[in-house]
């Protein structure tokens, strides 16, 4: 292998330790978020609030499309994955008020 070769796996190596981290971050601080999800959804049915909460989300979306854009992340991209979240968010605090 050339010199050129080596370096070029050994960067790929550096690169996917680094995306294989960035992933671990991600899923525990996912787990943390639905930790809190969680919880609000008990107490929104514990005290007949509705699961959803359209303004919130709204001013949400809007705050982290501001955040992509300062991160360099395309803010259409950070809307559909907060709108991800936010469905199953829903969905927990829908099936907390169920079974209330």
């Amino acid at each position: 292998m050339s010199t050129e070769t080596i370096r070029a796996a050994e960067l790929l190596k550096e690169h996917r330790d680094s995306i294989d981290r960035l992933d671990a971050i991600l899923v525990y601080t996912l787990g943390e978020r639905f930790k809190h999800t969680q919880a609000v959804g008990k107490l929104k049915a514990e005290h007949d609030l509705p699961p959803s909460d359209p303004a919130r989300e709204t001013a949400q979306i809007a705050r982290l499309e501001d955040l992509a854009k300062r991160a360099s992340l395309d803010p259409e991209f950070a809307k559909k994955f907060l709108n991800f979240i936010i469905a199953e968010v829903i969905q927990h605090h829908q099936s907390h008020q169920d079974n209330t």
